[in-house]
């Protein structure tokens, strides 16, 4: 199911590129679900990683998605999937709720989604410096307070020693990169 998951991303992502950036856009749920892969997590949560993109970005709906991955990949996705109709703020707000208030696969796949998402802002950072904002609908400053509550929010209800690894390094990228 899982490599049915990355064939389904790489065609419906074909042609879109990363924000700022030439490369395809599917190395980014790719790398989403190796980080969940190498954290151990199920083949439902992984294809989740592979297909998280998908309704935001696509013409693809939650019913394609369960029609080919089932209920439980519907259902990760479906958390995750912003509502494109509603501000910046109130789609990054309610992705904080959800992380916070969210069970540990709900959590994984947010926080490997943002890892993946500011590993490579500071990437494009570290190239052409603060053109980089340009690319957003938001400022740093926006994107300071939210990459630091999701990294607030993702551990209430859960220990360091309960959580992946990645997890961790979430921490250690957003203090470093937003210091």
């Amino acid at each position: 199911m899982i490599e049915k998951a990355r064939r389904f991303a790489t065609m419906a992502h074909r042609g879109q590129k990363r924000k700022g950036s030439t490369e395809d856009y599917v190395t980014h749920p790719i790398r989403v679900a190796e980080t969940l892969h190498e954290a151990g997590c199920s083949m439902e949560l992984i294809c989740a990683g592979l297909l998280h993109d998908i309704v935001e970005d696509t013409p693809y709906e939650l019913e394609d998605i369960e029609r080919e991955f089932g209920i439980a990949v519907r259902d990760l996705v479906a958390i995750h999937t912003e509502d494109k109709t509603k501000t910046w703020y109130e789609r990054k707000a309610h992705t904080i709720t959800t992380v916070q208030t969210g069970n540990m696969e709900v959590k994984s796949l947010i926080v490997a989604d943002k890892l993946d998402n500011l590993r490579s802002i500071e990437t494009s950072y570290n190239e052409i410096g603060d053109e980089i904002w340009t690319y957003f609908n938001s400022s740093f400053e926006q994107q300071r307070w939210y990459y630091q509550s999701v990294a607030k929010q993702m551990w209430k209800g859960i220990s360091v020693e309960d959580a992946p690894d990645f997890f961790s390094t979430y921490s250690e990228t957003v203090k470093r990169f937003f210091r």
